[in-house]
């Protein structure tokens, strides 16, 4: 077990510890029913898990998507826009998404014209979406693209699967190319990560690297996958950033991102700060990516975080997390890196779920359903997910990026999340 590993089984047990017997089931539940086909490092997945309870239950846990092309996250000083209102009462139940953001959401029938269940990985451009087919049937899988208004899906390329262990992961693009790695392992050969390519127009996929895997177990796969200019930078689970070339070649390690792991190039760090000595004194205080490193300037970005966060978890602009003061209840909260312009997030947002574009953040009340709150106007809209199963309500697919895709009914939901102002 890996020493990251260990602080999160510590983490997780613990947590499991402070809430009743009803409350670990559904933790153990979420964790089952959120698994997704966009696929997270397994132990940043973990960390995104961790639960801070107040009264007894609560629970955290989502697949973080890749990035969405050429859409950075919105920065601290570029979402300022209106004036950050408070969120609507827990109670009250928000406008539909087709009413708040109409501009924002498209909906598509949820198969292909030949009855194949896609998988939406990210978006394009503004009205295409990249897809995936044969996860859940066992069948071939095949990538496509789907025209968002009206032109329906066009196949790119068949993903080769011959002595393949597992499904295509990290599906992501950039500069007019797909990406996307799957395990492999040969008779008589050392089990491989490979890195495939297929330009985005349609062809034969080409191999662009094998990436050694030694002991998955403790070590992991490949952890996250971007292109860069003509390059595939990637991360690996159990720690370490690379760059190969598109046109093939060995992976290169990427200089002072020694141990660390990539959230969005350049920007690479720790999914755990070893260096915070709250972390060491007590594994229940949990920061998530607080420090980051540009390894393209030499740039440092330390968060602020306070003794009495239990859980934060950062991105490029912002943080957020929960804080248990002393004598009070649990807080929610959301700041920039820097500690200003800290606000309260409302008590049932989803604190495991990464908010899109650091911006937009899902609230699930425990009247049922699945609310979008955008932070910087303070409005919401009901996602309109209905049903539980095991007492967990799905949340919708979403990561950092732009992309949220979610099935209601006989309809895939594609909200743009950067298309809502």
């Amino acid at each position: 077990m890996t020493d990251i590993e260990d602080k999160l089984s510590r983490v997780l047990a613990g947590a499991a510890d402070q809430v009743p017997e009803r409350a670990r089931i559904r933790l153990s539940a979420a964790v089952r029913a959120r698994r997704r086909p966009r696929r997270a490092p397994a132990a940043l997945l973990a960390a995104a898990a961790v639960v801070v309870v107040a009264g007894g239950a609560g629970t955290a846990v989502r697949a973080l998507g890749p990035p969405a092309v050429k859409q950075p996250a919105v920065s601290a000083t570029d979402a300022q826009g209106p004036t950050p209102q408070p969120p609507p009462a827990p109670e009250e139940k928000p406008p539909p998404i087709e009413r708040v953001w109409p501009g924002a959401l498209h909906k598509l029938p949820a198969k292909l014209p030949d009855g194949r269940a896609y998988y939406p990985q990210s978006l394009l451009d503004d009205r295409t979406m990249l897809v995936m087919t044969g996860r859940s049937d066992g069948a071939r899988q095949f990538l496509w693209t789907y025209d968002l208004e009206g032109g329906g899906p066009r196949r790119i390329a068949e993903i080769p699967t011959r002595n393949s262990t597992l499904y295509a992961e990290g599906v992501t693009a950039g500069g007019g190319d797909v990406v996307w790695w799957a395990s492999y392992k040969e008779s008589g050969r050392q089990r491989v990560a490979r890195i495939w390519t297929v330009p985005v127009g349609g062809g034969t996929p080409r191999k662009v690297a094998d990436v050694p895997l030694e002991d998955i177990m403790r070590k992991g796969h490949i952890g996250k996958l971007e292109v860069v200019g003509r390059d595939v930078v990637f991360s690996l689970e159990s720690g370490g950033v690379y760059r190969v070339p598109l046109r093939g070649g060995e992976p290169r390690a990427v200089p002072g991102a020694e141990g660390r792991y990539l959230l969005r190039w350049p920007w690479v760090g720790l999914h755990l700060d070893r260096d915070n000595p709250r972390i060491q004194g007590n594994v229940t205080n949990l920061v998530v990516f607080a420090k980051l490193f540009n390894v393209e300037t030499g740039a440092r970005r330390d968060a602020v975080v306070k003794p009495e966060e239990k859980f934060v978890r950062c991105g490029i602009d912002r943080c957020y997390g929960q804080s248990l003061p002393t004598g009070a209840g649990p807080r929610n909260f959301v700041r920039d890196r820097d500690g200003s312009r800290e606000r309260v997030l409302p008590p049932e947002i989803q604190l495991g779920d990464d908010p899109g574009l650091e911006r937009f953040y899902k609230r699930a009340p425990v009247t049922g359903g699945v609310f979008l709150y955008d932070l910087v106007t303070g409005t919401s809209a009901d996602l309109g997910v209905r049903g539980k199963k095991m007492g967990i309500t799905p949340l919708p697919d979403g990561g950092f990026d732009r992309l949220m895709a979610y099935r209601v009914g006989k309809r895939m939901y594609v909200v743009d999340l950067a298309a809502i102002r």
